[in-house]
Formats: C-alpha cells, sequence, structure tokens
C-alpha cells in the first residue's frame, strides 16, 4: 500500500524532521530532539502535525441519536459547541477504537478518530443500524489537522484567531479564521498541557502552521514529532489505542470506567462491561501504572513480575524527560492485589519498581526535579 503523505510533509523535511512510516503515513518522529521538544511543550509550546487522525461525520436527523447508542459514554450531555471522549466497543467489550465526538449540532457530530483505526472505525460505524435518514461518511481528506500546545498556546494563537482564546474553553470548540483561513478550532490535546487543535482545508495547513510558527518565536515554540506526542501523553497516562487498548481489551480492563456510562439506556457492548463490572464477571486483568525505582527504561512487551513471578507485560514505558526517572503502564492479572514486589525485566534482570498514581506528571512535581 503507498504510504501517503500529510500536506506538511515538504515543511518538515525542510525543518530537517526524522521522518517514519507511521500508520500508514510518512510523519516527523523529531526535529530537534525528543527531550527538547518535550521539554518546550511543557514549558512554552510546541507545534504538531496531525493530519493522519481521520474525521468521520454522521449527520441527517436523528444522527446524536445514533451516536449515543455506539459510544460508551453519555453524548446526551454534550451541548452544540462541545467535545467529549468516549469510546466505540464492540458487543464483547472491546475497543475499535477511542475517539473525540465533536457536536456541532444533533444532527452533525464528526468523530476524531486514530489514524491506524480510521477504515477500521468507520466500517464499523457504518455496519452497525441507524435510521435512513443518518448518513456515515469518511470526511478524512476535507482536513489537515495541527495541534499547539503548551502553557503559551493561547499567547501564540491570539493574534492569528477571529476569536479571542478565552472565549473558548476546554473540550470545546468554535468555527473561526486562523492566519485568514476558516478552521475548527477546539480547546484539546494530548499532552496535558493547555492547547489548541486547529481542522483546516488541506491546502491551507502550511499557510496556518506557519503564520503559527513565525507568532510562537517569541514565546520560544519548537515543532514536535511523534516521538515527544507520546512521552508527553505517556507522562499524563493518556491510553494509546495498540498499546493500553484494543480489540481484546475492555475499556474496563484500561481503567477507563468513568468514560463508561452504564446507566446508559442502550449502547454497543453494554451488556459485556455490565457482565464484566458485576460481581460474576470479574475483570481478568487490570491496567497499572509504575515507576521505576532502579535504573533502567522500561518498554513495551517487556514483563512485569510480582515477587520474581510473571505478572504481566508493560503496554506502554519511557524514561520521563520532566521527572528523569522510568515510567509506564502495564496489564497485569486482575488476581494480584499486592503490589509489593513488583519489577519489570530489563535485559534479562528485574528492576525494582511501585505502582504509581495517574498521572506521572503535574507542575508541582516538575518543579522538585
Amino acid at each position: 500500500m503507498k504510504v501517503k503523505k500529510t500536506p506538511l510533509y515538504d515543511t518538515h523535511v525542510a525543518l530537517g524532521a526524522r521522518m517514519v512510516e507511521f500508520a500508514g503515513w510518512q510523519m516527523p518522529v523529531q526535529y530537534s530532539g525528543v527531550i527538547e521538544e518535550h521539554l518546550a511543550v511543557r514549558s512554552a509550546c510546541g507545534l504538531f502535525d496531525v493530519s493522519h487522525m481521520g474525521e468521520i461525520e454522521v449527520y441527517g436527523k436523528g444522527a446524536l441519536e445514533f451516536v449515543q447508542r455506539i459510544t460508551t459514554n453519555d453524548a446526551g450531555r454534550v451541548v452544540d459547541g462541545q467535545c467529549q471522549y468516549t469510546l466505540l466497543c464492540r458487543p464483547d467489550g472491546g475497543v475499535v477504537d477511542d475517539t473525540i465526538i465533536y457536536r456541532f449540532n444533533s444532527e452533525r457530530v464528526i468523530f476524531c478518530v486514530n489514524a491506524s483505526n480510521t477504515a477500521k472505525a468507520f466500517d464499523w460505524i457504518n455496519a452497525q443500524q441507524r435510521p435512513s435518514t443518518v448518513t456515515v461518511e469518511d470526511v478524512s481528506s476535507a482536513y489537515a489537522q495541527i495541534a499547539l500546545q503548551g502553557p503559551r498556546s493561547a499567547e501564540v494563537i491570539a493574534g492569528l484567531i477571529d476569536v479571542k482564546p478565552a472565549k473558548i474553553k476546554p473540550f470545546h470548540f468554535v468555527m473561526a479564521v486562523v492566519a485568514g483561513c476558516d478552521a475548527v478550532v477546539s480547546r484539546t490535546g494530548y499532552t496535558g498541557e493547555d492547547g489548541f487543535e486547529i481542522y483546516c482545508e488541506p491546502d491551507e495547513a502550511v499557510t496556518v502552521w506557519q503564520a503559527l510558527m513565525e507568532a510562537g518565536r517569541r514565546c520560544g515554540i519548537f515543532a514536535v514529532g511523534l516521538a515527544a506526542r507520546d512521552t508527553l501523553r505517556l507522562e499524563m497516562g493518556y491510553s494509546l489505542y495498540g498499546h493500553e487498548l484494543g480489540d481484546d481489551i475492555t475499556p474496563l480492563e484500561a481503567g477507563l470506567d468513568r468514560y463508561v456510562r452504564l446507566d446508559k439506556p442502550e449502547f454497543v457492548g453494554k451488556d459485556a462491561l455490565v457482565s464484566q463490572k458485576g460481581p460474576n464477571g470479574g475483570l481478568k486483568k487490570r491496567l497499572i501504572a509504575f515507576t521505576l525505582t532502579g535504573p533502567g527504561v522500561p518498554r513495551q512487551g517487556y514483563d512485569i513480575t510480582v515477587n520474581g513471578a510473571k505478572a504481566g507485560a508493560v503496554t506502554s514505558g519511557t524514561m520521563s524527560p520532566s521527572l528523569r526517572i522510568g515510567i509506564g503502564m502495564g496489564f497485569i492479572d486482575a488476581g494480584i492485589k499486592d503490589t509489593a514486589g513488583l519489577a519489570v525485566v530489563i535485559r534479562n534482570r528485574p528492576v525494582q519498581a511501585q505502582t504509581a498514581t495517574l498521572p506521572f506528571y503535574n507542575k508541582k512535581m516538575a518543579g522538585a526535579h
């Protein structure tokens, strides 16, 4: 299959980015360096090309009711101009994808889905029973997506947008003009910092990107690649599909109970999740977060042991650029309650670890290092 390029491909190459194939796309993995890019987002701001993400539009009379029946969260609580994190589940409770929905009105909702799952999520949504008045369309090719993230993001975008940044509340979005280009701008992100995600027409992506880079120069802006995007989300304990989520992992196993509204009348996968939550069902595995107390870097696939016996495996791990310790997440057998003897096996050597409360990173902790 031919590898796709985002509209910003030439821009990344000109910036000296190291390009890699990711989810069928040529994407920048890093520019100046992962640690430098990561810390710029934590302290100032960074710019990400996330045009590889997919967009699926559901529209027509009854669209919101249809969305409510295929997602785990309560879409009925979302108002016009609001976003919501939610999941698409199979009847057995396994996750098709995790997604953010954008409610334009009760007859138009857009899903932002993972790049690796765009076709799968579209096929799954399209296969669900719905009224003839509701249409499902893959509109990914109509959008480029740029994420501006970091504590100085509002300052950077303020001079380029025709809406005061303060008017866009977290997890809300507006139709706006950015650098002279029509865009959908949401106050969302995948870094744990304040920020905006900008959806514009693909042929205007370079204009928007360059305007943001120019406006951000005085604020210490960096172009940021996939590698730092991953370390940033991991410090926050955000799940990544293919790691903490998958077709064989339920939202309850992944610790995402707060996004699963079992009090809703119905949604695909509800029965399986109710059963799993119930006294006779129970979880077979559970997700834990951990920090290493010895030297080493945990990586996906490494064994997790408790008192020397294999208990599970790491799903995501890294050396935290903010905290300068090894951090990670992984699944262990749900029957294991006492994790006092926790370790991660790195190069055949168990490295002591301890469970952690998410997020790993917050501003107070950063000040202590």
